[in-house]
């Protein structure tokens, strides 16, 4: 018997490829002639770089980058197979996990260390860029990382702004042209499975804010504070991201800065991610693709399972079953 195991992460208890380790194990003691294949899914949020890495037989990293709050936190991040590909998590340097309950404010912690290990890419020689954008802790609009990557927010008196989602609302202008000129050579690929925009009834503030440590009020002000950020951006930038599909994703705006300039011509969001090597040439952002297929696999797998879906599979000549479990 063949089987496929293909679950996402349990948040907060298993990655990816933990559950896909236990289950197989269960099986074993079932079927243990069963021929089985592991398929760690993704979602953009915590295990990505993991289950990227991994099928594509690339390389884990760790590097020192500013956490949410400011403090040094050491980030995994990773390389795929083909050497130019770099898979960087949201959570691993701007991560609800990484500020304790009691500290968790959304108008204060930053996205400047994903700034950071986008960086860290750039110097290994990396030209594509894949950022999962799950289980972030901050409502910053991207903003601390545009300053990582070069990037000045300036407030009143030309000052430069402070770090957090709540510092936008001060915002004058931002002046782009510090920015890595690196950028405008690189792909970016925002992993995400969500469509919120970046503000109203449901952006980033409404919708995460909350889950984030964010009271009613703040609530309120973080949402003038990115309502500032997307007028400043359309009026210095020419870009309108106010109601962009996406930009909500975890409080992250899927945009670049180049000489001035958005890149988001350049960006591309990758919804819900699966990743394995395909025959022939290694195509990473093809195999990203295929998520879709993994994930309608997974509904319709869960569907089996609660009786929603009538008929029995048809007969054939090998018996195939599909394990797929999802978080949600």
């Amino acid at each position: 018997m063949n089987i496929i195991i293909a679950p996402d992460s349990f948040k907060g208890s298993l990655t990816a490829l933990e559950a896909a380790d236990a289950i197989e194990q269960g099986v074993r003691d079932v079927l243990p002639d069963a021929e089985i294949v592991k398929f760690p899914l993704a979602d953009g949020g915590e295990g990505t770089c993991e289950a990227l890495v991994l099928a594509s037989e690339g390389r884990l990293l760790r590097t020192e980058v500013t956490g949410p709050l400011g403090e040094p936190v050491e980030a995994v991040w990773g390389i795929l197979g083909d050497d130019i590909t770099a898979v960087i998590e949201m959570a691993q340097a701007a991560g609800l996990g990484l500020v304790p309950p009691d500290r968790r404010d959304p108008l204060v912690t930053t996205t400047y260390g994903v700034g950071e290990l986008m960086k860290a890419a750039l110097d290994a020689g990396c030209t594509r860029l894949i950022v999962g954008l799950g289980g972030s802790a901050t409502n910053d609009g991207g903003a601390g990382m545009a300053q990582a990557l070069g990037a000045r927010l300036l407030g009143p008196g030309g000052t430069e702004l402070a770090r957090g989602g709540g510092a936008l609302a001060d915002l004058e202008r931002i002046d782009a042209a510090g920015l890595d000129p690196r950028l405008a050579n690189v792909q970016v690929y925002a992993a995400t499975d969500v469509t919120n925009p970046l503000v109203g009834p449901e952006g980033a503030s409404a919708v995460y804010g909350p889950q984030k440590g964010a009271a009613p009020e703040t609530v309120e002000a973080l949402e003038r504070a990115l309502e500032r950020w997307a007028e400043v951006i359309q009026r210095d930038l020419g870009v309108e991201v106010r109601d962009l599909s996406g930009a909500g994703a975890a409080g992250w705006v899927e945009w670049g800065l180049s000489q001035g300039r958005c890149f988001r011509s350049r960006a591309q969001r990758v919804s819900v991610m699966r990743i394995g090597r395909t025959a022939g040439t290694f195509d990473p952002i093809r195999m990203v693709r295929m998520c879709g297929i993994f994930r309608r696999l997974e509904s319709r797998a869960s569907r089996v399972a609660s009786g929603r879906v009538s008929g029995s599979p048809p007969e054939t000549s090998t018996s195939r079953i599909s394990v797929c479990f999802s978080r949600y």
